[in-house]
């Protein structure tokens, strides 16, 4: 995301369950500590607003499928979304019904939005039928892949983004528990620096961005993964671009002047 916002690209994060499981505190405490991290991660990311739909937690698979959609269908209209990063919905292994039930979701509200005859009442209140071209699906389990993408550059963006995510992630405050602990034993790791803030920071980007993940479901980390391709750090995408016309190459390829 912070690569594409980098090229031009205006982003916007569109956020579907509440979060209110994920956490400490109450549960309205949760949910609004959610609400604060996602704007924060938005701001990190460079992203320009932030539509919390505001399903149930771990619900999504209870909900009327069809409602989503639309709300899915108005936004892509409403803000002309030419390109979306979700969740793979297809990627096997997923237990999480709020994954791959916005993922679903999604994917059929991409390329229903370029209909005319779906919900024309959108059409009648100024908005036009405004298909999805590109797709960047992403999964934490095995996927297919079939673009790399080099973030080394954006690295430090992303790390500040996990920074953000306080209440679900807190890998941040771990960099700086880990510091103090080593400290009362008489000991440091140099990596994490010689303080909290720069702790937190190293914490996320050489074991949360790298050494941990390598055994979450077997899913290269980061780092591992752009070493594979001759890179310092990237991420792995199942793409799929603008559908071609095979006519039209067809032509390109065979087509000579009169």
């Amino acid at each position: 995301m912070a690569k594409l916002v980098s090229e031009g690209y205006s982003g916007y994060l569109i956020r579907t369950s509440n979060d209110e499981k994920a956490g400490s505190g109450t549960t309205g405490e949760t949910i609004l500590n959610n609400e604060r991290d996602n704007d924060a991660v938005a701001k990190a990311l460079g992203l320009q607003k932030v539509f919390n739909l505001g399903y149930r937690n771990h619900q999504l698979d209870g909900i009327s499928r069809e409602e989503m959609r639309e709300r899915l269908i108005f936004l892509i209209r409403l803000l002309k979304i030419d390109t979306i990063i979700c969740y793979d919905p297809w990627s096997p292994y997923e237990e999480n019904p709020d994954h791959y039930v916005t993922a679903q979701v999604m994917e059929a509200a991409c390329w229903m939005a370029g209909m005319d005859k779906d919900y024309p009442e959108h059409l009648a209140a100024g908005l036009q039928p405004h298909s999805v071209q590109e797709r960047y699906y992403f999964a934490r389990g095995p996927q297919l892949v079939n673009r790399i993408v080099d973030i080394t550059p954006w690295i430090n963006q992303k790390v500040e983004a996990n920074l953000a995510n306080k209440t679900q992630g807190a890998a941040g405050e771990n960099g700086a528990r880990l510091r103090s602990r080593l400290a009362a034993q008489k000991l440091r790791l140099p990596i994490l620096g010689n303080d909290d803030d720069t702790a937190s920071r190293q914490y996320i980007k050489h074991f949360f961005l790298d050494y941990d993940s390598k055994y979450l479901r077997g899913v290269p980390s980061d780092r591992e993964l752009g070493r594979q391709y001759g890179l310092e750090w990237a991420e792995a995408f199942h793409y799929i671009g603008p559908a071609e016309s095979m006519l039209d190459r067809y032509i390109s390829e065979h087509a000579v002047p009169l």
